[in-house]
């Protein structure tokens, strides 16, 4: 009885594209077979999207990840995935969430929660079968919303009223909501970039700042996978025009030093910031030709590869520019040590980080896009065949001698060259 009664209690009446969008994710993704599977399990359970793709189906935004919420248990989840041969994995099983794995695609899956206790970001939770109190306990009234398979709308905290009115509202005591995990201060801040049609309210700036501290408790995984959600088109352009956003940003984030470079960007940096590029974008918030990027790899988990781009971007920036650093001859150095990545990256930076977009550096930019790599013209094998060199250091000594000189010729030897070389 009570589940028939929440399907009908503020349910939504449905605009015709929010039911289409919705049925097109069911359709089009295997989201369907969890569907299936849930609401077949018993003749009470049920399945709903929850949270950012049901937001994003009500806003026309691209829907990159789908969150769903159960009345079932997590180990009812479990037996009905099992029986269905749906993979899985126990991701965070003691609060209530399981990710099921078809074709390549996550799909997190929630019990409906309750809190008995909470601490930080830690809460003692008991699973039930009430929506109601499972939205009581989400941060904001925009993530509360839920949706069936057919489009069918349940929000209890008018989600969709606020976000059609540009209205970021906590659900309940905003500072209880931000104390339960103070990861929240950031995603108000990334909300209310992207949603909010109204200034900051002062009470939440001022509870913001009672309770700043509390971003220190936080994991840096867990920080650094927020600082991504940020570096998005419509996020980092508001940022950088929001004072107050921009100054709690960079206390949370000491080394993002240049949000300055995105207040007024120019249509390139526009298109390049759509590209959604996280370690480029990463590179011009950090890189000042100061030791920030090395202290910033050594606060935050980011990978080897990643690592290594940053670290060529900077390197190259903590060095004195002239004209000549961006020579076509100084260009294919980096080309070849780095590759050609490295050497958009540094063009890429230079574009971003000057207050327009020179012809130069654009057409430097088209030049090394379809840029082969240089090859070295001669092989050890070469070495030891015409030339006679044996195996070992003489024959290694010889090849880094060559390539050194190849290198500081633009990358050219002629076969006189290369045996004057080898005579020396």
């Amino acid at each position: 009885m009570i589940n028939f009664l929440n399907k009908f209690f503020k349910t939504s009446n449905n605009l015709d594209y929010i039911v289409k969008r919705i049925k097109g994710i069911s359709k089009d993704t295997p989201v369907k077979n969890i569907f299936l599977c849930i609401n077949n399990f018993s003749p009470e359970s049920e399945l709903r999207y929850v949270g950012g793709c049901v937001r994003k189906t009500i806003r026309k935004e691209i829907i990159d990840d789908i969150d769903l919420a159960t009345n079932l248990s997590p180990q009812q989840v479990c037996e009905a995935l099992k029986k269905y041969n749906i993979n899985y994995y126990k991701t965070g099983f003691e609060h209530g969430t399981i990710t099921a794995v078809i074709d390549n695609h996550n799909f997190e899956i929630t019990s409906l929660r309750e809190d008995i206790k909470t601490y930080g970001r830690h809460a003692e939770v008991k699973f039930c079968t009430d929506w109601k109190k499972d939205a009581s306990r989400r941060d904001f009234t925009i993530n509360a919303i839920y949706s069936d398979i057919e489009g069918n709308l349940f929000d209890p905290h008018n989600g969709k009223e606020d976000l059609k009115r540009g209205i970021v509202k906590f659900i309940g005591d905003p500072e209880k909501r931000i104390k339960e995990d103070y990861l929240r201060i950031l995603r108000y801040l990334r909300f209310f970039l992207v949603y909010s049609n109204y200034k900051h309210d002062s009470k939440i700036i001022r509870l913001i700042k009672k309770n700043i501290r509390g971003i220190s408790n936080l994991s840096k995984e867990r920080l650094l996978n927020e600082l991504q959600k940020f570096l998005k088109f419509d996020v980092l352009i508001s940022l950088a025009k929001d004072k107050f956003s921009s100054r709690l940003f960079e206390i949370i984030f000491p080394q993002i030093k240049n949000i300055r470079f995105f207040v007024n960007p120019n249509n390139f940096v526009k298109e390049k910031i759509k590209e959604g590029d996280f370690i480029f974008l990463l590179s011009v918030l950090i890189v000042d030709g100061t030791d920030n990027v090395e202290y910033f790899l050594y606060k935050y988990n980011i990978s080897k590869k990643d690592q290594k781009r940053l670290g060529v971007i900077d390197n190259f920036y903590r060095n004195k520019i002239t004209s000549q650093s961006f020579s076509e001859r100084e260009l294919n150095k980096i080309l070849y040590y780095h590759g050609k990545q490295s050497v958009l990256d540094i063009l890429n930076y230079r574009i971003f980080t000057s207050k327009k977009a020179e012809k130069k550096y654009l057409d430097l930019i088209e030049k090394f896009r379809t840029k082969v790599l240089p090859k070295i013209p001669i092989q050890a094998i070469t070495l030891k065949e015409k030339y006679d060199i044996p195996e070992g250091k003489k024959l290694g000594k010889k090849l880094k001698m060559i390539e050194e000189e190849w290198i500081d010729n633009n990358f050219q030897l002629t076969e006189k060259q290369i045996t004057d070389l080898i005579n020396r």
